[in-house]
């Protein structure tokens, strides 16, 4: 696979213009996803000198095919008592304040006053029953404002983040 190099790249720019239209043509087409043959067969054949050429020059650099990319390791599991990777720990505190943080990137840029509801309604949340009424609430405002695969996905997220106390009693 032939690349440019940043003297190739340089060659490209306008104003410069140190090869003829062959060479150029070579270069330009040199993007490292393209076999050094089919290169090569360009010009009727001639393209293996104008590529040796263009090698030789520093211009181009024969380069192996990237490794294939490894799949990525599957998300770790959350079992009862356990920390999700991306959510932290289960507990109230964890879903009161991505229930703060959901009311100031929803609803503060589009409707401070509810926003301020619901931050106020939250501090007066005492209780996991509490808490989980105003959750219920803010979903109902998120369907009407996003639709409803957005309260959906956020429904996901807080069960994640709720003891499973909590979920059992709700």
């Amino acid at each position: 696979m032939l690349n440019k190099t940043d003297k190739g790249r340089a060659e490209l720019q306008p104003g410069q213009r140190t090869l003829g239209q062959r060479e150029r043509a070579v270069l330009l087409v040199a993007d490292g996803r393209k076999a050094t043959a089919s290169l090569q067969a360009l010009f009727g054949g001639l393209g293996a000198d104008i590529v040796r050429n263009l090698l030789a020059n520093g211009y181009i650099v024969d380069e192996a095919p990237p490794a294939p990319v490894a799949p990525p390791p599957p998300e770790p599991v959350a079992t009862k008592g356990s920390v999700d990777a991306f959510s932290g720990p289960r507990s109230l505190a964890s879903a009161r304040m991505f229930l703060f943080d959901l009311s100031e990137r929803m609803f503060a840029p589009r409707d401070k006053a509810l926003a301020l509801h619901f931050r106020d309604a939250l501090r007066e949340a005492r209780d996991a029953a509490a808490m989980l009424a105003v959750s219920r609430e803010m979903l109902v405002a998120i369907e009407r404002m996003a639709g409803a695969g957005r309260a959906d996905a956020i429904s996901e997220r807080l069960a994640k983040l709720l003891p499973e106390s909590a979920l059992e009693n709700a």
